[in-house]
């Protein structure tokens, strides 16, 4: 029987929530409602939960979006995930954002792997949080994203990619890719529309699960990257 686990990704607008046996996903919700991450999170998680019959201690781990991100929806789906492995005494699990973002563009399917993946998180104005991946196989999870380089936040010139972009196709996905799509002229430049989901959390969260790479649930933290800056409201005078 393979193991359940419950995958949370909050690190975008899009909150969403799925569970999974192995890698294969059994139950799904999302919302892309603006600011709906601290109200619905715990409703989507009590719903799955319900539709399959489990309690979250009948569940072999927790996994959470790690980061980078959105600091609010980061600090909201990383409180919950904690709070809920330590309620049942199950471990804790984090899958980087962008690799999830990466894994939802190898779930569906191309003709051809690309040279490189970029997936892309908004992190305003001209600037992406982004890390090159390319395609992996990997025993018992299949082809996975696997990471080439650093997380960066990153200012979206026209040269920024040129050397991968020289190499063979670089796919830009995610909800920080359209930003490039006028700045980037390229042959080799693909741009996919996708959104964040819990559902590519699966396949990392499986091998981290097998390889025992569990989170420290009294400590662990997101990667927020970007120091969260408070925007002073506008007052009238």
């Amino acid at each position: 029987m393979q193991p359940s686990i419950l995958l949370i990704e909050t690190s975008t607008q899009v909150c969403s929530v799925s569970l999974a046996a192995g890698t294969q996903i059994i139950a799904s919700r999302q919302t892309t409602q603006p600011k709906a991450h601290a109200s619905l999170l715990a409703v989507f998680i009590n719903d799955i939960l319900q539709e399959c019959g489990m309690r979250v201690g009948d569940c072999a781990a927790v996994a959470v979006s790690g980061g980078p991100g959105s600091y609010t929806g980061l600090r909201v789906g990383v409180s919950t995930a904690k709070g809920l492995c330590f309620g049942a005494s199950i471990p804790l699990l984090q899958v980087s954002s962008l690799e999830l973002i990466a894994q939802l563009f190898i779930d569906a399917g191309t003709s051809e792997d690309p040279w490189r993946i970029y997936p892309m998180i908004d992190a305003r104005r001209m600037d992406v949080y982004t890390a090159p991946f390319s395609v992996f196989t990997a025993d018992g999870t299949g082809r996975i994203a696997r990471m080439e380089g650093p997380v960066e936040a990153l200012s979206i010139t026209a040269d920024r990619f040129m050397q991968d972009l020289e190499q063979g196709p670089v796919v830009f996905t995610g909800n920080g890719a359209s930003k490039c799509r006028d700045i980037i002229n390229h042959p080799n430049a693909v741009f996919a529309a996708l959104e964040s989901h819990a559902n590519g959390m699966a396949r990392a969260a499986m091998k981290a699960f097998l390889e025992k790479r569990f989170e420290d649930i009294a400590n662990y933290a997101p990667f927020y990257l970007k120091e969260f800056q408070a925007i002073r409201p506008k007052t009238d005078f």
